[in-house]
């Protein structure tokens, strides 16, 4: 079932070009099962149609406070009751001044101070504006409010100039308001992941790796960042992009991955070690393409790599240390074996044929009482069932 299944929003459009992107955003919620609401001030409906949004939406839309469609004539009290959110994007400079001062001279203005439920606010403007004392100052007296501020980013904007104000687009909107709607488990925690594989260098042109993809360690983390955790992830050769709001420090081989987690590790409370990290490296590494000379394999003399979740849990103040297990038999007794000789208090275990490269994963947690095998989910369902048991376990 998708994250947004049977939720119901109050999208609100204000005057501005960023609401030709909100036909995307509307779209993509009523993919995912939501029902959407669409109010436009009379600004908004000079950029996009009221009748554009109702056939996206497939829902009334409502621009006039008086409209009487509502038997009671009460759509800013009718609107936001049962909603789960209201949502404003684009969300103008005007727009966040009234929300700061409590205005309601219209039917959005309105319904925002008499809702029943969070508000969450994109904003939308021009650098300059964003930027302005007044602005900040309304920003800020909305946060502390309880409104949640959804960017703005940085970029191109319409005008020609080049800044911070821009709209998030409508997948980054989307999943903030995914993120929204998780619990709040890690809260003021810093966690620091680490994910996919290393690489060890033979020679200039090869390496030594593993098949890891790294989705399970990228889902780890956004789920991470979506319990209300700061998140760093120190991440090896992967074609993933980061999820937002995710810290991402690119590494090479196992000891750049060491060298960036023990710079991580004093400011973490939670270290989850996914990374597929080599065992091994070339103890000596070819300057020079090696050349196949008579056939005969190069005779390559191997090393052991540094132990990162063993270095990290040896610490005299280690942080809560979460390790993986990519077992292809007898998952069990090397599950158990591997967290008696790291000294974690979890591990987490999976049979690597099962799940390598894959969308979804089965999951078995290791600890003192036992073993708990979770049941098949997508990697991101996964992630957010082993966060909440993070969280359970460090959260204090």
């Amino acid at each position: 079932m998708s994250d947004l299944a049977n939720k119901r929003f109050v999208l609100g459009m204000t005057g501005g070009i960023a609401c030709y992107k909100i036909c995307e955003l509307v779209r993509r919620l009523t993919e995912r099962g939501a029902t959407v609401d669409v109010v436009m001030t009379e600004a908004a409906t000079h950029f996009v149609t009221p009748v554009t949004m109702q056939a996206l939406s497939g829902r009334p839309v409502y621009v006039d406070q008086w409209d009487a469609r509502m038997p009671n004539n009460m759509a800013h009290i009718n609107l936001t009751r049962g909603a789960d959110a209201v949502l404003i994007a684009p969300a103008s400079t005007d727009f966040l001044a009234k929300l700061a001062h409590g205005m309601a001279d219209d039917l959005l203005s309105t319904l925002c101070v008499a809702r029943a439920c969070p508000l969450l606010v994109v904003p939308a403007m021009n650098r300059e504006m964003w930027a302005n004392p007044a602005t900040q100052r309304n920003a800020a007296q909305l946060r502390a409010d309880g409104v949640t501020l959804l960017g703005p980013a940085e970029g191109d904007q319409a005008c020609g100039e080049v800044g911070s104000g821009r709209m998030l687009e409508p997948h980054e909107i989307l999943e903030d308001l995914i993120a929204h709607f998780q619990p709040k488990v890690l809260a003021g925690k810093r966690v620091l992941v680490t994910a996919g594989p290393t690489s060890e260098p033979i020679d200039p042109v090869r390496v030594l790796t593993n098949v890891s993809s790294g989705k399970m360690g990228y889902a780890i983390a956004r789920a991470a960042r979506e319990a209300g955790a700061e998140v760093t992830l120190v991440s090896g050769p992967t074609a993933l992009a980061a999820p937002r709001g995710v810290r991402r420090v690119d590494v090479t081989t196992a000891r750049d991955m060491l060298d960036a987690v023990m710079a991580g590790v004093p400011d973490a409370d939670i270290f989850v070690a996914v990374a597929a990290v080599a065992d091994w490296r070339v103890k000596e590494v070819s300057a020079s393409k090696l050349k196949k000379t008579d056939g005969r394999p190069p005779a390559l003399e191997f090393v052991q790599n540094p132990d990162i979740l063993g270095t990290v849990a040896a610490l005299p103040r280690p942080p809560y240390c979460v390790g993986f297990a990519a077992e292809t038999e007898d998952l069990a007794r090397h599950a158990a074996e591997k967290r008696a000789r790291k000294r974690v208090p979890l591990l987490v275990g999976n049979l690597a044929q099962d799940v390598l490269g894959r969308d979804d994963t089965t999951l078995v947690l290791y600890d003192d009482a036992g073993e708990h095998p979770l049941a098949r989910l997508s990697k991101l369902a996964a992630a957010r069932q082993l966060v909440a048991e993070i969280g359970r376990r460090a959260g204090s």
